[in-house]
């Protein structure tokens, strides 16, 4: 009867396992967005593709303004759905796309990955749309992909809000050695729930875990559980090699726009860390001294620090976010 009672003890304690994980297809199908996803056809580098992006009008008294979401590199357009809620609210409408490579757009076996392209992709969505001056925000992946929109329409962009962007370090001119593409596809092929979730909490929420993160964790699973594993892993291998290879922190004194950086400070996120030498390991990512850093080195650039959040913000307290988001936005 113990052993009974004990694992029926442990069934209750643990999390729900990977056979329980679901299984999505490879453009994500089986996950619902919080909003309807519709899709932008494009031709590009000699193939037709598909954005996938989310349109929301203002709930609020529209305030003619447009905020554009761009996620990060293990995150998808709908793990935007607080930041959303509050964008709409206070009167913006917001476009939140899937780059091409995740989630719902596009999966191309072929295709050179560059922040350039895909906000060059990014900026003919907003064309098709009628968008011409959004405010830009951009999380983790998406950070550097703001900066380097921000860089190339500096005319186009009202302000630049950067939350927890990756790239404050060039990881390879502080010791983190090269990867080929192939070594980044076999490390993808590994990824698992237990493996996300153990890491997101780790990582993105200082060692938190509850139970509405649970959501996150098994949407980027499932795309590896699903019959897109291969492509899925080789494009993310691919954009592995793109942040890891073209660094935008050496032009953060080229950004023309007002720019916010909002920091959780428990942040430690860094590409390549696990493969670094030993010594410099623990040096890598320290997004206390990398946030101030930034804001000293953007012109006029403001700084808002989460004492106690990791890497996602927005996720781990979205009130709290929010509300500076909102606020730095509507500063001058």
């Amino acid at each position: 009867m113990r052993p009974i009672l004990t694992a029926l003890a442990l069934a209750i304690a643990l999390p729900a396992s990977a056979a329980e994980q679901p299984a999505y297809g490879p453009r994500l199908e089986g996950f619902d967005y919080p909003h309807p996803v519709r899709t932008h056809a494009f031709s590009s580098q000699r193939q037709d593709l598909e954005m996938a992006y989310m349109d929301i009008a203002p709930t609020g008294p529209a305030n003619g303004r447009t905020a554009l979401l761009l996620h990060g590199k293990n995150f998808c357009a709908a793990t935007w759905k607080d930041t959303i809620t509050a964008l709409a609210g206070a009167g913006y409408r917001v476009i939140a796309p899937d780059q091409v490579g995740f989630c719902k757009s596009s999966k191309p076996a072929h295709y050179q990955f560059s922040l350039a392209g895909l906000a060059d992709n990014t900026h003919a969505l907003l064309k098709a749309l009628g968008i011409d001056k959004p405010v830009v925000i951009g999380h983790s992946m998406g950070g550097m992909l703001a900066i380097r929109y921000a860089l190339m329409f500096p005319q186009e962009v009202q302000h630049l809000a950067l939350v927890n962007p990756i790239g404050l370090e060039d990881w390879k001119s502080v010791g983190v050695p090269y990867q080929s593409v192939d070594q980044w596809y076999a490390s993808e092929l590994k990824t698992s729930f237990e493996r996300i979730r153990q890491y997101q909490m780790d990582v993105y929420y200082a060692g938190t875990w509850r139970p509405e993160f649970e959501r996150w964790a098994r949407m980027q699973a499932g795309l590896y559980a699903g019959a897109g594993k291969q492509v899925n892993a080789w494009d993310q291998a691919l954009t592995d090699d793109m942040v890891y290879s073209q660094p935008v922190v050496y032009e953060f004194p080229r950004i023309a726009v007002p720019t916010t950086l909002l920091i959780g400070q428990l942040d430690r996120t860094a590409i390549g860390k696990a493969a670094a030498p030993a010594q410099i390991r623990p040096t890598l990512g320290n997004y206390p001294v990398l946030g101030k850093r930034a804001a000293r080195a953007i012109p006029g650039a403001r700084l808002v620090e989460f004492a106690e959040l990791g890497h996602s913000p927005q996720v781990q307290d979205p009130a709290r976010f929010n509300a500076a988001l909102l606020q730095a936005l509507a500063t001058p």
